[in-house]
């Protein structure tokens, strides 16, 4: 059985959100209220997602 690598939180954020609905790491940070470096660094895999940032994500995405 093979096993599948894992995939950091960033990842999803980017190809699953960001890249497809044209959204910048400045531009969600600035609607997030919280600063870029944090995005970028959850993208980058640098970073986990707190739960705070969870749920401005949620709220920001509609979930």
């Amino acid at each position: 059985m093979k096993k599948l690598s894992n995939v950091h939180p960033g990842e999803i954020l980017y190809y699953e959100f960001l890249e497809p609905l044209e959204i910048t790491a400045y531009r969600l940070s600035k609607a997030l209220r919280i600063p870029q470096t944090r995005i970028s660094e959850i993208i980058k895999g640098k970073r986990r997602i707190t739960a705070d940032t969870a749920l401005r994500l949620s709220k920001y995405f509609g979930n």
